[in-house]
């Protein structure tokens, strides 16, 4: 799977296949094949005569084929108490006092490593908060802008083509390359339990298409594609949109992600392209630091007037802290200017910090607390029945993967 940054950066993860080993043990077509004749009683015939049933015998690539899953609850509070039930400005915990089922996903995948192989995976995901917002316009998402609460947020299929080191192909779905934090599964989750304001309002979440990825060396990778856009299964005009990213490993401990984009987003709209440029990166001081940044800048052309551009930027740091083997702290600050409203619907500064506690009960079970503020320029977020700058929360969730 590709994902933003270190547990499952894109390009890392996609040039050097082996990374993410199954889970789960193949089961061999030759074990299957025992196991269904040693439990088989052969019928006799009239003349006494003993009759054997022919050998069940899968397909070799059953025993390819992994699944795997991850599974989200939580629960959320906003202390402003917004009458509306809705904390604002949020990506996925947008219900105040709430009980959740956030998502569960169920992959299935073939994965590959060696030029000539062809592979695939499937994401199904279910629940209450991430297809809201990740379902693809034209999938799973009606005309009305009304998602429903399942979704295939990734889908494609891979081949490694025989140049070099392997030209990994993938043609579908699949997860945004933008960005530090990660739609979360079972192969990657987030430091903090609350979406950043860069992930939710700066950058893409999924793309439909076709990219390739390429290791230049040990350290160097390159990724190139060309997609319907942002967030659309079916292209809402007659252009395409084209995206790179250069991923960098100088030294063992630093990591640096550089991604770029361009191309007209707008429905029916093939003059105005939108631009992103985006850098993420993860430094590790020592086995018990782990220090985070994201930057995004993007524009869309003409997007407030015939000849007014629309623009926003921000910046995220992280800070995570391994105190013991089963306890870490995370901090998380950052600051998101949408200064044409094209993002959020109001021109606004948004910024926010948030206190992560992150407990780790056995390999598979996770839990984790924040304690968020967010604040604005303007009066934006609900308390009570008014407006005010400032909207404080917390949010526990419990997380298994599989």
């Amino acid at each position: 799977m590709f994902y933003r940054r270190t547990h499952a950066a894109f390009l890392a993860a996609a040039v050097v296949a082996e990374a993410c080993a199954s889970t789960l043990r193949p089961c061999a077509a030759d074990d299957t094949a025992a196991a269904v004749n040693s439990e088989t009683t052969a019928p006799s015939d009239s003349a006494g005569t003993s009759r054997s049933r022919p050998a069940v015998t899968l397909p070799a690539w059953v025993g390819e084929v992994s699944f795997d899953g991850f599974l989200s609850a939580s629960y959320s509070y906003n202390f402003n108490r917004p009458a509306s039930g809705t904390n604002q400005f949020r990506v996925f915990d947008f219900d105040d006092n709430t009980f959740k089922l956030d998502i569960f996903e169920l992959v299935v995948q073939r994965r590959i490593a060696e030029p000539r192989e062809a592979g695939f995976r499937v994401d199904l995901t279910l629940g209450s908060s991430i297809p809201r917002v990740t379902a693809s316009a034209g999938l799973f998402r009606d005309e009305t802008g009304r998602a429903e609460d399942i979704d295939v947020h990734q889908t494609f299929v891979s081949w490694i083509a025989p140049v070099g080191p392997g030209l990994r192909l993938e043609f579908g779905k699949f997860v945004t390359q933008f960005g530090y934090e990660v739609i979360e599964g079972y192969d990657g989750w987030n430091d903090n339990a609350t979406r950043s304001f860069l992930f939710g309002f700066a950058i893409p979440f999924t793309h439909v298409g076709a990219r390739a990825s390429y290791a230049l060396s040990p350290r160097a990778a390159l990724m190139v594609m060309v997609v319907n856009g942002w967030d659309v299964a079916r292209d809402n005009n007659h252009s395409k949109s084209v995206g790179a990213q250069l991923g960098l490993t100088p030294v063992e401990a630093f990591s640096l992600y550089l991604n770029g984009m361009w191309g007209p987003e707008r429905s029916g709209n093939d003059a105005d392209p939108r631009t992103l440029l985006d850098a993420a990166a993860t430094l590790k001081v020592g086995s018990r630091l782990t220090l985070g940044a994201n930057a995004d800048w993007g524009i869309d052309k003409n997007a407030v007037a015939p000849s007014a551009d629309a623009l926003w930027s921000g910046a995220a740091g992280y800070v995570r802290l391994i105190i013991t083997p089963c306890f870490a702290l995370i901090a998380r600050g950052e600051s998101f200017d949408d200064r044409d409203g094209a993002r959020t619907g109001i021109a606004q500064s948004l910024n926010e910090c948030t206190l992560t506690s992150e407990v780790r009960l056995t390999p598979q079970l996770l839990m984790r607390g924040d304690a968020r503020l967010d604040r604005s320029d303007h009066r934006v977020f609900e308390k009570g029945r008014g407006l005010v700058r400032s909207q404080p929360s917390v949010l526990f969730d419990v997380i298994y993967s599989f």
